[in-house]
């Protein structure tokens, strides 16, 4: 009898470790592998012919959270034990995306958004980009891939619901026409096995003309999560600096958006709440990490990220502010909008800048 267990045992843990180094090999040999800091061009859809932006903008930035993470899901990797959510609930989350950046569309230039799936187990295989851009005709459409993984194994537990295959990434609409689209590999990035099932960060940069003939960016950006001791954070912030220091000695005007990871710098991370869920690592952005001359605008009445711990409960629920804008000098922001959504559709909250271009 002893010798069966021990037997059955030894066959257990080979068949796990077989399972195990197979999935590594796999994902080892299909992971997407962008070069750092490399720079691909990226195709500009939609049928938009106007291609000079006015001196004065309206942009929106939102983290949709790939129609999975409303009000009513919690996530296994913020402490939570949902995977994803019901298909019910993910058709009603894209419903309610889609229904405000449509009823949006009469105020804002930009739509700068990031987690936007197009072929996820996560969001049952619905391509978001497409059913954004059939939504937003007046716009082009411009995007970035961010998440390529053809298998992600985790959470184990019983019944086994792994997050599986995910294809996702940061989407902007226009209604200009660019006169370019880039997309801009962050360098850093976590250590094998792990990047294996991690986001390949990236910038969506767009190039605008405008009617004074100057050059505009609009930079779409999604930063790091997950980075405890920020080192990730701090070597994209590194690129973000170089690079737009440098736009802005040639001239050009850059306006940077979207989900940073991290609050302003100066922020308490108790403004809104204050008790942190467990093994909630707060970050600041650095000083010493924005270009020389930019400022950063956030509207410090409005909280625009909730915890995934449990299931947003108004009032309850921790929540803080990581969703904020940054402009290089000659650009005069009038007004700068968090809006208040409850969480009901995503785990952030839309926010929209009024600028004038000197």
């Amino acid at each position: 009898m002893i010798r069966l267990f021990f037997r059955l045992l030894i066959a257990v843990v080979l068949i796990v470790a077989v399972f195990f180094g197979g999935l590594l090999a796999y994902s080892t040999i299909t992971d997407y592998q962008p070069s750092a800091e490399s720079e691909e061009v990226v195709e500009i859809e939609g049928d938009v012919e106007k291609s000079i932006a006015p001196d004065t903008l309206r942009l929106l930035i939102w983290n949709v959270g790939y129609g999975g993470l409303g009000a009513e899901m919690d996530f296994f990797n913020d402490g939570g034990k949902g995977t994803r959510p019901s298909k019910e609930l993910s058709e009603k989350y894209m419903v309610g995306i889609i229904h405000f950046i449509q009823s949006q569309q009469d105020s804002t230039d930009f739509f700068m958004l990031q987690e936007v799936d197009r072929n996820s187990k996560r969001s049952y295989e619905v391509d978001q980009v497409q059913e954004i851009q059939k939504v937003s005709k007046a716009y082009s459409s411009t995007f970035a891939l961010n998440y390529d993984v053809k298998f992600v194994p985790v959470p184990f537990g019983f019944p086994y619901t792994p997050y599986g295959k995910t294809n996702g990434g940061i989407q902007t609409l226009s209604k200009y026409r660019p006169i370019s689209a880039m997309r801009l590999q962050y360098p850093g990035g976590f250590d094998w096995p792990t990047k294996l099932y991690m986001l390949d960060r990236c910038a969506l940069e767009l190039e605008m003309e405008l009617t004074s003939g100057r050059k505009l960016l609009v930079v779409n950006t999604h930063n790091t999560a997950y980075d405890a001791s920020g080192e990730i954070k701090k070597i994209e912030m590194e690129y973000i600096k170089k690079r737009y220091e440098k736009a802005m000695t040639d001239g050009k005007r850059v306006i940077l958006g979207g989900d940073w990871n991290q609050v302003p710098p100066g922020w308490d991370s108790k403004h809104f709440s204050a008790e942190m869920p467990e093994g909630y690592t707060p970050q600041a952005l650095d000083n010493s990490m924005i270009p020389s001359g930019f400022a950063v605008h956030f509207d410090p009445l409005m909280a625009t990220n909730r915890s995934n711990d449990k299931v947003y409960t108004e009032g309850s629920t921790y929540t803080t502010l990581i969703d904020y804008f940054m402009t290089s000098p000659n650009i005069e922001v009038l007004r700068v909008q968090g809006i208040n959504e409850s969480f009901s559709f995503s785990d952030h909250q839309p926010v929209r800048l009024t600028v004038v271009i000197h």
